[in-house]
């Protein structure tokens, strides 16, 4: 009887536990639920709800924050495609970029290489679309709609006839903006500083003034009476430029009597004495090391100089070239005022050249010459990219890069007009390693880099500058100023190391009388080319020039003396 008792006890006890336990449930009805939920549903929650329920309430203004941020992720982006053409074409189409689109001043630009650090972006690509289809250094001094006038010729700059002809010979009728700007400044006796970009013709801008002038001075009977002395040096960093700019000069002097000579490094100081052991030339083409040689020898002497001239001055004020350059016009006079540029004791006009503003180039002149009175002429396109190119940046593996490089090539081949290719490498070992895997694949080209004597390199371009080869695989020393006219494409296999590389690079394209149409391609490998590649197709955005570049002489800050107390 007392086990019965037990049992019952036991059992009455447990269902008051689970009473109370279903007792104590917790509904959760927000705020929005109570207003909308129908009145059954409402019975039925007062129904079940204990008087020791639980509810929790969310507030109106949460839910409103809550659907702010859903609307707010749910809205397009900004977009920046309007009618007409692309300018910037990438393969996700959402980040194309249309011309007549223009980014707000504190508007940032959407990248199409935002995520190219990340290995998963193989593949990714982007297009600079060309907006123009002929170089604006051209397009401006022969737009005849909007200037009804008749274009400048040469003899509008007061170019001697004999000269205009020899120009008439080989298709040159009208000058280039830079022409323009610069002939006159040179014929006034200013030293000139011209920034300009690549393939826009500064090498005439400096020679036709130079020959003028030389051959003035040599009717004239101050000429006659004095020796023959060197009138004119121009110092380039290259033998390869050097013989392009002497093949230049003779083509200018062949008709009017002047001699042109070259002295390049690659030989010994036998050569170069040989060399002035004859006449001196009335225009010298030199490289900095071979002029050092022949100074410190007393070969030559430049204190009756009429013009020295320093080209590719970007490269020339370099760290590496500077301690020369300095030397050099040490040993030459160098006039601070276009007066004393006339008379029997005349001083050398300088002219500075290049296609990218030189820095450091105000510490160096400062020795020689007054900054202030240094004539400074930058085209409107300085240090920004060529509306007149298209630019491809492609992100792909290492191993990926041969299989495109022969697929871009074969595209170029198959193209009406063809044109020759120059495929940029960054370093000498990668240019002997690609040339043997496109013999394998039976691609015929030619190969140019630093390691190879100066004689060598200068037959292989010329040779490819005839055409012997339509493929060139080269280091940086091909795109420092060499007349490319017959390229069509770049492929840079190796992303450039720097903004002014870049723009060298891509200059061999799109050149004044060359090949229209040209194209660049660069292939993107490594995370730490990926930062390069954003500021480019940044400044592309934007149409404004690359960060970073120089763009005024900036004089040299004085030197603090420490006084003895």
């Amino acid at each position: 009887m007392l086990s019965v008792k037990v049992a019952y006890l036991a059992s009455a006890a447990s269902r008051a536990i689970s009473n109370r336990v279903n007792s104590r449930r917790c509904v959760i009805v927000s705020a929005y639920s109570r207003l909308h939920c129908p009145v059954s549903q409402t019975r039925f929650y007062q129904s079940v709800a204990a008087p020791e329920e639980t509810v929790i309430r969310i507030p109106r203004y949460m839910q409103k924050q809550v659907e702010n941020v859903k609307q707010t992720r749910g809205k397009n982006k900004i977009n920046t495609v309007r009618a007409g053409k692309l300018l910037i074409q990438s393969k996700n189409p959402d980040l194309n970029q249309t011309a007549a689109y223009t980014l707000g001043r504190f508007e940032q630009p959407v990248l199409s290489s935002k995520g190219w650090k990340h290995n998963k972006s193989f593949g990714d690509y982007f297009t600079i679309n060309n907006m123009r289809t002929v170089a604006p250094f051209v397009a401006e001094n022969q737009n005849e709609e909007v200037e009804k006038e008749a274009p400048v010729t040469f003899n509008n700059l007061q170019i001697c006839k004999e000269l205009v002809e020899t120009l008439e010979k080989i298709g040159i009728t009208n000058p280039t903006t830079v022409q323009l700007q610069t002939i006159p400044k040179v014929m006034k006796g200013h030293n000139v500083l011209c920034a300009a970009e690549t393939g826009s013709g500064k090498t005439l801008s400096y020679l036709l003034p130079i020959v003028q002038r030389l051959m003035a001075h040599k009717e004239s009977e101050m000429y006659a009476q004095g020796t023959h002395k060197i009138g004119a040096v121009v110092l380039v960093p290259s033998r390869e430029l050097a013989e392009q700019v002497a093949a230049v000069s003779r083509g200018l002097c062949a008709q009017l009597g002047l001699r042109t000579m070259t002295v390049g490094g690659g030989r010994g100081v036998g050569h170069i004495k040989e060399v002035f052991k004859k006449d001196h030339p009335d225009i010298l083409v030199a490289t900095p090391g071979a002029l050092v040689k022949a100074l410190r020898r007393r070969c030559i002497d430049l204190s009756d100089l009429s013009f020295f001239v320093v080209d590719e001055a970007d490269t020339m004020f370099d760290p590496s070239f500077s301690d020369m350059l300095e030397s050099i016009l040490v040993n030459t006079n160098i006039s601070r005022h276009p007066k004393e540029t006339k008379g029997l004791d005349h001083k050398a006009q300088l002219l500075v050249v290049g296609a990218t503003f030189p820095g450091g180039v105000g510490e160096v002149l400062s020795q020689v010459t007054d900054l202030g009175s240094m004539v400074v002429i930058k085209s409107k396109m300085l240090h920004f990219l060529m509306p007149h190119v298209k630019q491809k940046f492609l992100k792909l593996k290492g191993a990926d890069k041969i299989l495109e490089l022969n697929l871009a090539l074969k595209q170029l081949q198959q193209e009406e007009g063809g044109g020759a290719a120059l495929v940029f490498c960054n370093k000498s070992v990668t240019v002997n390693w690609l040339g043997y895997s496109l013999d394998e694949m039976g691609v015929q080209h030619a190969r140019l880099q630093g390691d190879m004597p100066a004689a060598v390199r200068a037959g292989i371009f010329h040779s490819f500058q005839k055409g012997s080869a339509d493929v060139l695989i080269c280091t940086d020393i091909a795109s420092r100023g060499l007349d490319t006219s017959r390229v069509r494409l770049v492929v840079n296999y190796d992303s450039p190391e720097s903004h002014t590389d870049y723009i060298h690079r891509a200059g061999r394209v799109g050149r004044a009388g060359g090949m229209e149409g040209g194209g660049v391609l660069t292939f993107v490998t490594h995370p730490w080319d990926v930062e390069l590649v954003q500021k480019i197709e940044t400044a592309a955005r934007r149409r404004t020039s690359l960060p970073g570049m120089e763009s005024e002489i900036r004089e040299p800050k004085p030197k603090e003396v420490e006084t003895e107390e």
